[in-house]
């Protein structure tokens, strides 16, 4: 089974920085995708903020500039830099990866980590 856990969250003021990072464990053959999506407080779904696919990756809108997302494929980690942080980036961040392990397909979530901007 395959399971990710994230960390770097916290508090941060705007106009800061935070980093994430997210590690992959398990019987792991092949990832395809590492993402992170976030989810506010009072907002009843995910939203997608960052993709990692080979050497391409893919940014929400309102991100764009301002996070950052790379991988390690050698060592199943995805991180996401934050800079320039703002309020409306306060939210529970999940790292979610899909791919080969030994028994077939996976999709995994992480238990998300929290992050806070305020003054």
């Amino acid at each position: 089974q395959v399971q990710l856990v994230e960390s770097g969250g916290g508090l941060a003021q705007p106009g800061g920085s935070l980093r994430l990072s997210c590690a992959a464990s398990g019987s792991i053959r092949s990832i395809t995708v590492m993402d992170w999506y976030r989810q506010g407080s009072g907002k009843k779904e995910r939203e997608f903020v960052a993709r990692v696919r080979g050497r391409r990756t893919r940014y929400e809108d309102s991100v764009k500039g301002r996070f950052t997302s790379s991988s390690d494929n050698a060592e199943n980690t995805v991180d996401l830099q934050m800079n320039n942080l703002k309020p409306e980036d306060t939210a529970v961040y999940y790292c979610h990866a899909n791919g080969l392990d030994s028994r077939g397909p996976f999709n995994a979530w992480g238990p998300g980590t929290n992050v806070t901007v305020s003054s």
